[in-house]
């Protein structure tokens, strides 16, 4: 197959936006609680649509009392936290645009979102946000911010006062002043590949992608009474949509910034279904089979682990057999339950994106009663184009397109995406927007292709394929996801354009080394550096580099690797907040190790 098109269930009226869905929730007689935050005793407490919708209503009102007009750009510096949601909604009940900037971003990035959106005002978390806001309003000279509000401080509090006199009449013309057509947010991209571009998405790829998410995933996934946990950055396209998206639905969300108490915050506040990148999955996997290898257990779960992954491939193929579902029952009440009950013991479903999950993941987690909708889509397409149902997935793929979105494969085998998900184009160049589409078409830029059931399996960046010296095309996505999958590894990646063979730079995964090098003799308190060159360390990556060789041509496979003793992060440049992998800077900055691996230019 090489299109396919489902047509959308729901088409909205083309006046209403994305505040309509405050509306509904809070005109709804059972009020359902939108969002949930911690109080001082670390105890959660509701927040009813009805307040959300007042306290919305009081910052716009201050918003508009401060002179923020109807389409002008207003910034978002913060961690994920209720108070990121309660402003963006306010911003739109004003009638203005939202420009969400990475919390960790530098002065220089900040200056560029924000000098590049013309925005006029910007709310930052804490003190050193609001240092780094103005450090870089300062040097770069952006006269048109006038306004800079701190959440941890009185800034919220200013607005409310300052907005007492402005009528409720004022604030509903601002509010409906835009229609599906219009603007809702410039959210910039990661600038893996140079200057980041702002994507105008509109109220229409909002209301429009969420109503048709909802009308084939609401009554299995976001049900009434369905709740999850934000921690992924909302300043990244994946959960600002979801968390529209859980207003649509009125299921409740909380928040929590730091990933590190994530296991506590997840038996805390027990969700029905949790959102992340494939990252997340891949550590709680390699934690778990970390843990029980340490306790002696570590044959147990990997026949566990194994049972699981047969379990759901059975299923899915049709039926697992009498033995095969007995020891699925065993491994359930000795294993299987407790991993359950680590991420709250209520989760049934998580969607993946970001990044290919892998089927191997996908197929344990679903063996373990977790299933994985993972799903596909960029920034320029409001997050998912295509996405895995509970009644209909296939694990392996992302899914088949949304109702109101196409999916076309290009002679190249480039995924073109069209409908309800696509952007309005990039703020301000009209030169790359014309470059980004063909025919009506997105370029996404990835290359996959369709399967006869509409299903989409991703198979790499386009800009990433490696050709040989010696002509052979290699996807580094499909050695990387692998060798990436071992406990001991954190990244991986391939190198060998217009080399004579493929290589690899794999950094460990220092939060990992501790409990892995007890498992496996190291000393204690061993360095990243120090098991960089270790024997024990060496072996067991080159049995997953080898294990990845195995599903690859000869020559495909990695000939040589290097195992570097720092790992890719954002704070040092190599990954981007959605923790992919800059792949132009790691090889900048680690030429020397490129060199090395290539100067006896034979592979070993």
């Amino acid at each position: 197959m090489q299109e396919i098109s489902v047509p959308a269930k729901v088409v909205s009226p083309r006046t209403m936006n994305t505040t309509d869905f405050v509306l509904r929730q809070a005109k709804l007689a059972t009020n359902p609680a939108l969002f949930s935050r911690r109080n001082a005793d670390d105890v959660w407490v509701d927040v009813s649509a009805r307040e959300f919708h007042a306290d919305v209503s009081a910052i716009a009102k201050g918003l508009i009392a401060s002179g923020i007009k109807v389409g002008d750009r207003v910034g978002i510096m913060a961690r994920t936290r209720y108070e990121w949601v309660l402003v963006d909604f306010a911003t739109w009940f004003a009638g203005a645009v939202s420009v969400p900037i990475y919390e960790t971003s530098s002065p220089s990035q900040v200056a560029w979102n924000l000098g590049d959106s013309a925005a006029v005002a910007v709310f930052a978390e804490s003190a050193t946000h609001e240092n780094i806001i103005r450090q870089a309003a300062h040097n770069e000279g952006l006269t048109e911010l006038a306004h800079v509000w701190q959440l941890e401080g009185d800034g919220l509090d200013e607005l409310r006062n300052a907005g007492k006199d402005i009528s409720d009449e004022v604030l509903e013309a601002a509010r409906t002043a835009n229609g599906l057509d219009d603007v809702a947010t410039i959210i910039y991209t990661s600038g893996t590949t140079g200057r980041p571009k702002g994507c105008m998405l509109t109220h229409h790829n909002f209301v429009e992608l969420s109503e048709n998410a909802l009308a084939v995933l609401g009554a299995s996934v976001v049900p009434p009474g369905s709740q999850t946990i934000m921690f992924l950055p909302l300043a990244h396209v994946f959960a600002r949509y979801i968390s529209v998206l859980a207003v649509a639905a009125g299921a409740k969300v909380g928040h929590t910034p730091d990933i590190k108490h994530l296991l506590d915050d997840l038996q805390s506040f027990k969700p029905t279904f949790i959102l992340a990148v494939p990252r997340v999955f891949e550590k709680v996997y390699n934690s778990a089979s970390l843990k029980a290898e340490g306790e002696g257990k570590g044959k147990i779960f990997a026949a566990a682990a194994k049972t699981a992954i047969d379990y759901s491939r059975a299923m899915q193929d049709g039926n697992a057999g009498i033995v095969l579902k007995a020891k699925h029952f065993v491994f359930d009440k000795l294993v299987y339950t407790k991993l359950r009950a680590a991420m709250g013991g209520q989760v049934r479903h998580a969607v993946s994106g970001g990044g290919p999950l892998g089927e191997r993941l996908g197929h344990f987690f679903h063996g373990i009663g977790l299933q994985i909708l993972e799903g596909y889509g960029l920034t320029e397409t409001t997050a998912p184009i295509t996405v895995n149902r509970p009644e209909r997935i296939k694990i392996g793929t992302v899914g088949a397109p949304l109702p109101g979105n196409s999916v076309k494969i290009a002679d190249d085998g480039e995924i073109l995406a069209k409908g309800v998900c696509v952007m309005k184009g990039y703020f301000g160049r009209d030169d790359l927007t014309a470059d980004t589409f063909v025919d009506g078409w997105f370029r996404t830029g990835d290359i996959g292709e369709l399967d006869d059931q509409g299903f989409l399996k991703i198979t790499g960046r386009k800009k990433e394929i490696i050709v040989t010296s010696g002509g052979k095309n290699v996807v580094p996505a499909l050695l990387e996801d692998q060798i990436r999958a071992d406990a001991i590894v954190s990244q991986c990646v391939v190198i060998g354009d217009q080399r004579p063979f493929i290589a690899a730079i794999i950094t460990l995964d220092e939060e990992a080394l501790p409990q892995w090098g007890k498992a496996h003799g190291l000393p204690d308190g061993t360095t990243v550096a120090a098991a960089a060159k270790h024997p024990t360390v060496i072996a067991a990556v080159q049995a997953a580099v080898s294990r990845a060789n195995g599903t690859v041509s000869a020559a495909e496979a990695i000939k040589q690797f290097r195992i570097v003793d720092t790992d890719f992060t954002e704070t040092s440049g190599h990954l981007t907040p959605s923790m992919k992998v800059k792949r132009a800077q790691v090889m900048k900055d680690f030429d020397s190790v490129v060199e090395d691996i290539y100067a006896s230019k034979k592979p070993a």
